[in-house]
């Protein structure tokens, strides 16, 4: 079972800020919200669709549709309830293997959803077949340095505290406590994103490492975001 439909962790993921508040609460989203282009008119795929709070932005910033996927069936049940528009198709599946026809996109987006498949290459082949020529894809995952050792937390170091990064060539799945569960991520480097992008014909136009939002700054839970990168955020173009 997907973690996000097991009903305790899922009833603890709908109380992190993200979830109550939306984009607004999300600290990466100023720095995504700068990266996307103009939807006006676009067909956009979501991998990771979640709650559907980008679904929503996306069209009521004009796109002309949106098919929003996530292999959860509660958050797609969530963002139908909180989140429907009837340029929305919300879809339950698993983002590697859904499959559309060549060039049905404009724009292939993807939030803090590709550090759970075990294969970035074969996604990118995914998104190469229906994204259409010059079309965007642009996507945030949890950072290199986040997910290397897989502890995902400050450990002590003398007098102060540091954030272990160990392993970090060593790709493959680690098991961190997220939300009082243990949940299976994949780690890549950086060189693994970028390059698998280069290799397979997309030019990468932005890398991001973004920090907390300057209205979400001083909260407790952002003290620490300071002190090393928690996310990655690439643009690129077919």
């Amino acid at each position: 079972m997907d973690p996000y439909d097991n009903d305790e962790f899922f009833d603890q993921y709908a109380q992190m800020r993200r979830s109550k508040e939306g984009l607004k609460g999300a600290g990466e989203w100023p720095a995504l919200e700068q990266l996307l282009p103009d939807v006006t008119g676009m067909r956009i795929l979501d991998l990771g669709a979640g709650y559907g709070w980008h679904a929503k932005y996306f069209v009521d910033h004009g796109a002309a549709s949106v098919v929003a996927v996530d292999i959860s069936s509660k958050m797609i049940a969530t963002a139908e309830a909180k989140n429907s528009d009837p340029r929305i198709s919300y879809q339950v599946g698993d983002i590697s293997q859904v499959d559309f026809e060549a060039d049905a996109f404009d724009m292939v987006f993807s939030s803090l959803a590709i550090h759970y498949l075990p294969s970035f290459s074969a996604l990118v082949n995914h998104v190469k077949h229906y994204l259409k020529p010059n079309g965007i894809f642009l996507f945030s995952v949890e950072h290199p340095i986040f997910t290397a050792s897989g502890d995902q937390d400050f450990v002590p170091s003398g007098d102060r505290t540091v954030f272990p990064v160990d392993r970090y060539f060593d790709e493959g799945e680690r098991t961190t406590e997220f939300l009082g569960s243990q949940v299976t991520k994949c780690h890549r480097t950086l060189t693994t994103y970028l390059e698998t992008l280069l290799t397979n014909g997309f030019a990468v136009t932005d890398v991001v490492e973004p920090t907390p939002a300057a209205s979400l700054r001083n909260l407790p839970e952002m003290v620490n975001e300071w002190r090393r990168p928690m996310m990655l955020i690439v643009k690129s173009q077919k």
